[in-house]
């Protein structure tokens, strides 16, 4: 519903007032020459229907005088000439200022391409140091290790070195006592060397003492090695008469090597006669093979005859059997 006051006539009043002062009746125009009241809707809706009852209207400029119609068109010529430069100078100052921004906008575009660059030169700065990092966490995980591993190391160590003192507590308590055992050793050397010093002397008088006799024999034997080298000498002309006998015996020998060569041809005589002997023998051989085949034959044959009286024997045994028991059984001849 349209607010109090607020009718068509009213709203037909503020339009022809706005179409008088050369404005276009626009709903917030006519709203506004209405001092802001009444609704958008009715004012829509009566102007609506007014544009609509309304044969289309003579311009303002028409209905005026010459000399108004004169006045507004040079103002109008004017105001569109100074509006012209207005547009002119708000178009210098608008393409000056597009330029500055353009300008402003490609510097910006460089800034924000160097702060780009820059960025991921950081990233990879980052990512980088990300990696050195993790590097060094893990060499610090490492490092945390080998200290505990140091740690136990030193512990171990400081364990080992207590041991190594007890070690060397025992050793001087050893040493301690081996120093005495090394006296009492030195003492027993000492006095075995004095016992031996003594069984030595004992010693090189015995043997100074076989020493003397040895001379003693040397003494004799040189005495029998003079009468060794007169056997010798003696020898000696035994053998040079036993060499002359040896040539002798020497010569002897050739003549009987040389009747020894003559009995040889006379053996190599006998071989020719003994080679024609072997020959008959071989025959008399090959005779006496042939002589023992037919032998082993005869006898094949004779032991076979052997076995056929054998046979015949037998039957002639169980002949006489048969006969001998048919006599037996027969009964007796009466006369």
């Amino acid at each position: 519903m349209a607010r109090g006051g607020i009718n068509k006539a009213v709203v037909e009043r503020a339009r022809q007032a706005l179409l008088s002062k050369g404005a276009y009746p626009s709903i917030d125009a006519v709203r506004v020459e209405l001092g802001n009241t009444g609704s958008k809707t009715t004012i829509a809706r009566y102007l609506k229907e007014l544009d609509a009852q309304a044969p289309a209207e003579v311009s303002s400029r028409e209905r005026m005088s010459e000399e108004l119609k004169a006045l507004v068109e040079s103002l109008l010529d004017r105001l569109t000439e100074e509006g012209a430069q207005v547009v002119a100078q708000a178009q210098a100052a608008f393409d000056q200022q597009r330029s500055a921004w353009e300008t402003r906008l490609e510097a910006l575009e460089l800034e924000l391409n160097s702060a780009r660059h820059q960025c991921e030169s950081q990233h990879a700065a980052l990512t980088e140091q990300g990696a050195q990092l993790h590097t060094t966490h893990s060499s610090w995980q490492s490092e945390l290790t080998r200290n505990a591993a140091l740690s136990q190391q030193c512990q171990d160590l400081e364990r080992r070195v207590q041991d190594k003192d007890v070690q060397i507590q025992s050793l001087e308590e050893k040493h301690v006592h081996a120093r005495a055992a090394l006296e009492h050793y030195r003492e027993a050397i000492k006095e075995q060397r004095e016992q031996d010093q003594r069984r030595h002397e004992a010693q090189l008088q015995q043997i100074q003492l076989e020493q003397r006799k040895l001379q003693e024999t040397l003494v004799v034997k040189q005495d029998e090695s003079t009468r060794l080298n007169r056997d010798n000498e003696r020898l000696l002309g035994e053998m040079r008469q036993q060499a002359r006998a040896l040539s002798d015996q020497q010569d002897q020998a050739q003549r009987l090597t040389t009747e020894l060569r003559s009995a040889q041809m006379a053996t190599a005589k006998a071989d020719g006669a003994r080679e024609q002997l072997q020959e008959q023998l071989m025959a008399i051989k090959a005779d006496s093979k042939s002589l023992a085949k037919a032998v082993s034959q005869a006898n094949e044959q004779l032991a076979q005859a052997n076995q056929r009286v054998a046979v015949l024997s037998e039957d002639n045994d169980s002949l006489r059997a048969e006969v001998q028991l048919i006599i037996a059984t027969a009964p007796p001849i009466q006369t």
